[in-house]
Order: C-alpha cells, then structure tokens, then sequence
C-alpha cells in the first residue's frame, strides 16, 4: 500500500493523527483527511512537509 500517515508537529515533536491516509482536502483554514478505510477528520494547520518516500505527511500551526 502507499498510503502515508499524518502527524502533528509540536515543538521538537510529532503526534500521530490518522494513518493510512488516503487523501488530503483543502478547507477552510486547514484540510479533511481521508483514511483508507473512510474515517475522516479535519485539522487546522498547514502542511509542513510530505515525505513520499517515508509515507509521512507532517501538519503545524508554527507560521
């Protein structure tokens, strides 16, 4: 599978949020994850980096 997870970076940190995220939609002041098995959540926040080769996909609020 190539799904990545998604984690929340605070401070020097990282916090699980969803795996196997199967897609990622922009909204209003953030973005709707989409798991592989249809669980869903949306974050506030922006990416800070996607990692394809690591399957990491990494949200911050830092401006």
């Amino acid at each position: 599978m190539c799904e990545s997870a998604a984690y929340f970076k605070k401070g020097n940190s990282e916090e699980l949020i969803l795996g196997e995220v199967a897609r990622i939609e922009p909204v209003a002041g953030g973005f709707r994850l989409i798991g592989l098995l249809g669980d869903e959540m949306t974050i506030s926040g922006k990416i800070e980096e996607i990692n394809l080769l690591k399957h990491k996909i990494i949200f911050t609020n830092d401006g």
